[in-house]
């Protein structure tokens, strides 16, 4: 169990965050030129290798730490508000809280999404002291098998030290569809996080090239039961999922490459980590024209997307702006408000 201290300290936190993201957001309403989220990768190498996943190899070298300062850096001269370390695992990077530190150093909020295997009550403490706001752990499965490792069974005392020692906000992400086999096992890892007073989540694994793949009337069900426990934050003020459930296209823009960058460990802009190739614009080179043009760009994989932290970003701006197609849009996005 935290101690009365821990306790303490999360609430005076969590309300410190809380300032910090409704500021994001009033900033994100008034301003479109600046991105409000990037997931940035410090390392492409995992020591998972789940069946659905697209995201790792089992070879690649942390990037040097004075590269990622360059691209934290250039990132917050973009005006970025929220920076997310993605993988690969990024708890493989061995420099990985002086990038913490950087992020902070720049008043962005800073997160991470982990498989959870590499964390000790030490490195949550490391954590802790490098400012780091938000972790995610998404649980596949109650036991493991050859879709996913990534199970409650073998991630259980992972989330007891969470619990015990993180001063930051964990949020554990449960999911139904691609292959997982028993789809009311994100309902029993939804429960343990609650139990454990986490935020508890659920996600639609896309297929890979991160389109819909309609769920099944056992996985609707779970999905609308799991959707019931999570608690009121911006992250669910968006009705995407609702319709990937069901099987529906989604008539929404998306601002990838605006309001979200996905900056891969060679240093690219990329759409998301399913549309990686596009624009592929270096990060030391991308600007306000770069913003302007891709907020304004339609992009032929929206309807079947299921990147849900792109829908959430663009969800911002889902009232304004109509984007034409690539060939329409000048080369500094300006085009007349409709």
């Amino acid at each position: 169990m935290p101690s009365a201290r821990l306790l303490r300290r999360r609430r005076l936190l969590r309300q410190s965050r809380r300032l910090r993201e409704w500021r994001m957001i009033f900033r994100g309403l008034v301003d479109t030129e600046h991105p409000i989220l990037a997931h940035i990768i410090p390392i492409r190498r995992c020591n998972l290798a789940c069946k659905y996943c697209n995201e790792y190899d089992d070879f690649s070298k942390p990037v040097p730490l004075d590269t990622m300062f360059e691209r934290v850096d250039k990132l917050a001269a973009l005006g970025t508000t929220i920076v997310c370390i993605s993988g690969g695992e990024p708890l493989l990077h061995p420099e990985l809280d002086d990038i913490i530190r950087r992020i902070r150093k720049h008043g962005i909020i800073a997160g991470m999404i982990t498989n959870g295997y590499l964390l000790t009550a030490e490195r949550i403490e490391r954590l802790n002291r490098a400012g780091l706001d938000h972790l995610q752990i998404s649980i596949d499965n109650v036991m493991p098998d050859d879709v996913s490792k990534k199970s409650l069974k073998v991630l259980d005392k992972k989330l007891q030290l969470l619990a015990e020692y993180a001063e930051f906000h964990v949020n554990i992400n449960s999911v139904v569809g691609g292959g997982i086999a028993n789809p009311h096992d994100a309902l029993a890892v939804g429960e343990r996080a609650v139990a454990l007073g986490f935020t508890s989540t659920v996600g639609i694994i896309h297929d890979g090239g991160g389109q819909l793949q309609p769920l099944g009337s056992e996985e609707r069900e779970v999905y609308s039961r799991m959707k019931a426990m999570e608690k009121g934050s911006y992250a669910r003020i968006n009705f995407f999922q609702e319709n990937i459930a069901n099987g529906r296209p989604n008539d929404w823009r998306c601002r990838a490459g605006a309001r979200y960058l996905y900056i891969c460990e060679n240093g690219l802009v990329h759409y998301c980590s399913q549309q990686r190739g596009y624009p592929a614009t270096p990060l030391t080179d991308y600007t306000v024209a770069d913003i302007r043009r891709e907020f304004r760009t339609e992009k032929s994989c929206a309807p079947h997307c299921t990147v849900s932290c792109v829908h959430q970003v663009s969800y911002l701006d889902s009232w304004r702006a109509p984007q034409r197609p690539p060939d329409a849009v000048p080369a500094g996005g300006l085009v007349q408000i409709e």
